[in-house]
Order: structure tokens, then C-alpha cells, then sequence
């Protein structure tokens, strides 16, 4: 499954306000319920799923990208946000950089096969430097939608 057809401009920070990894799983899950794709009573457990989540080991999986990721029993299909960081983020990350693009993924549980999959084309994606330089610049969610959109295509 592509990222771009998880996303759309509403799914996008463009300017994230966080300064810690904590801080932005909240913004990023705040901004999906805010725009109504997430039920705001669901908010706790979701952070709970992606706190468990990352305390195994960090999503960040270096140049600057960090992909938080958790299963969801109360999901029927796979929520994501996708978030730009001007400042970066300490992250844990394997490189010990800092992160400027985090993709948020919420899975139910019966998709584990395919959210692996999405994972993997997601590093895979910005495993590419062409791709990270021209988002770093993009300053609003439209604008990264359609990069994303033509670097996927």
C-alpha cells in the first residue's frame, strides 16, 4: 500500500510545534482527531498503544524519519498522519539524528500483514534523499501531499 493513499492534505502537519518524541505522537494523533479522523474517546488508548509501542524499541529509523506505529483493536482501517518538523525531534532514532518526518500509523489488528508491507515502502520512500530534500522545504500540507504523490507515482 502507498503512503499517499493513506494521506490526503488534512492528514498533514506541515509545521509541527513538538520538541520531543512524546510531545509529537500527541500533536499528530491530536491533529487526526481535531480533523475528525479519529474519535476524540479513543485518544488514551491510541497514545497507550504507540507509548508500548515505541518504549520495545525507537521508529526511528534514521535520516531524520521516525514512523510510530501500533495496533488498534478498535480500528477497522488503517489511520495515518504524516508530520513535518522544521526544529527536529530527539527521537532515539538509530542514527541518533534528529527526526523532521514522522509518518503516524494506527493499524487494527487483523492487518498485520499489509501494515508491514506499508513499513516497509514508507523507508523504503524516504530511505531516498531526493525524496527528503524536496519535502524539507514544503510548507504546507497540499504541497506535500503532491510530492509525496509524485515521488510514489
Amino acid at each position: 500500500m502507498k503512503l499517499v493513499s493513506l494521506l490526503s492534505a488534512s492528514r498533514i502537519v506541515p509545521e509541527m510545534k513538538s520538541a520531543t518524541q512524546w510531545e509529537a505522537m500527541s500533536e499528530l494523533v491530536g491533529h487526526l482527531v481535531s480533523n475528525g479522523h479519529l474519535d476524540f474517546g479513543k485518544t488514551e488508548g491510541v497514545l497507550e498503544a504507540l507509548h508500548e509501542r515505541e518504549e520495545q524499541v525507537s521508529t526511528g529509523i534514521g535520516h531524520g524519519v521516525a514512523i510510530p506505529h501500533a495496533y488498534c483493536e478498535h480500528l477497522t482501517e488503517v489511520n495515518a498522519v504524516f508530520g513535518h518538523s522544521l526544529e527536529g525531534i530527539e527521537f532515539e532514532s538509530c542514527d541518533n539524528a534528529p527526526v523532521h518526518f514522522l509518518i503516524l500509523m494506527l493499524v487494527p489488528k487483523n492487518q498485520s500483514q499489509m501494515h508491514l508491507q506499508t513499513l516497509a515502502a514508507i523507508a523504503g520512500l524516504f530511505s531516498k534523499r531526493e525524496v527528503r530534500d524536496r519535502l524539507k522545504d514544503a510548507k504546507t500540507g497540499e504541497r506535500i501531499y503532491e510530492i509525496l504523490q509524485d515521488c510514489e507515482g
